[in-house]
């Protein structure tokens, strides 16, 4: 049982709450021994609240995710984690995770609360309204920001929130696209706000926002703001990364990918993986490396 457990809390996905670490190593503070510990911990407490979105997500959705080809073998859908117990864990679960965040410090409590409060009300309504709820999902990543920020005590600049939303939003529409093509005219009952959706639009849409995005990374680069040693500028030489990473993820919607969603393509995707590390090794030098 507590494997199906934490199977239904997809750890695969908790890769996600690196968001939370983006502050410390902006802020060049991952040398810091106590700060490092305090992000450790909030990366941990959003894992449990993430976990604890999925497990709601799949208790109302069970049916809907039994005619999918893919998520009709999680724990929920297939029976192998009861519903009765799914709805133990996740009371638990969720009860020593908010416990851990206000113990930790009070924004982190209030700003993970918010999370979960948020994913609350995108399970059941707003995830129902088109374009609104790849917003809500990525209002989620920026929360995850705001939560690292609180847990270390640093400012944030306003051009990475406004990227990390415009990412966000543009991976969430990715995957809305991706489901359109694999599901065909079965995607209205996997999930019931594709019939809002056209891929033409979602392809569109995107582009737009791969275009926002990137110039939002440029203007943090050019322009951004830092009370830290190393000026955003230098990162310059990771903008060809940003713009390969974008290409490659509209490229990987385009995939049926076997059922698996595009953002789990993406981690498992070598050319993306290389991408993504060269960006992290220019990043990790150009701030630390001094």
């Amino acid at each position: 049982m507590p494997v199906e457990i934490l199977k239904a809390m997809r750890p695969h996905q908790w890769v996600k709450n690196l968001f939370v670490v983006a502050p410390l190593i902006f802020a060049e503070r991952a040398g810091d021994p106590e700060r490092l510990k305090a992000i450790g911990i909030a990366f941990g407490l959003f894992c449990v609240f993430s976990g604890c979105v999925y497990i709601l997500n799949d208790l109302l959705d069970v049916e809907q995710d039994r005619l999918h080809p893919v998520k009709r073998h999680r724990p929920i859908a297939s029976g192998r984690l009861s519903v009765t117990w799914a709805w133990v864990s996740l009371v638990l679960l969720l009860a020593g995770a908010a416990a851990g965040a206000f113990l930790t410090s009070d924004a982190l409590g209030a700003i993970a609360c918010a999370y979960f409060a948020l994913n609350v009300a995108y399970s059941l309504l707003l995830k129902r309204l088109p374009f609104i709820d790849v917003s809500v999902i990525a209002a989620g990543f920026v929360l995850r920001i705001y939560g690292g920020a609180a847990a270390i005590d640093v400012p944030l600049s306003i051009w990475l929130i406004v990227c990390t939303f415009l990412l966000a939003a543009f991976l969430g529409l990715g995957k809305r696209k991706h489901e359109l093509i694999v599901a065909g005219d079965g995607a209205v009952q996997q999930r019931k706000v594709l019939k809002y959706y056209a891929p033409s639009t979602l392809k569109f849409a995107m582009l737009l926002l791969a275009l926002a995005t990137a110039a939002s990374y440029v203007a943090y680069v050019v322009v951004g703001e830092t009370i830290q040693v190393f000026e955003p500028m230098e990162l310059v030489w990771t903008i060809p990364c940003v713009l390969f990473g974008l290409w490659r993820f509209i490229s990987l919607t385009d995939r049926p990918g076997g059922g698996k969603s595009p953002t789990d393509l993406m981690l498992v995707d070598k050319a993306f993986v290389l991408n993504l590390v060269v960006w992290c090794a220019i990043v990790v030098t150009v701030i630390y490396a001094r």
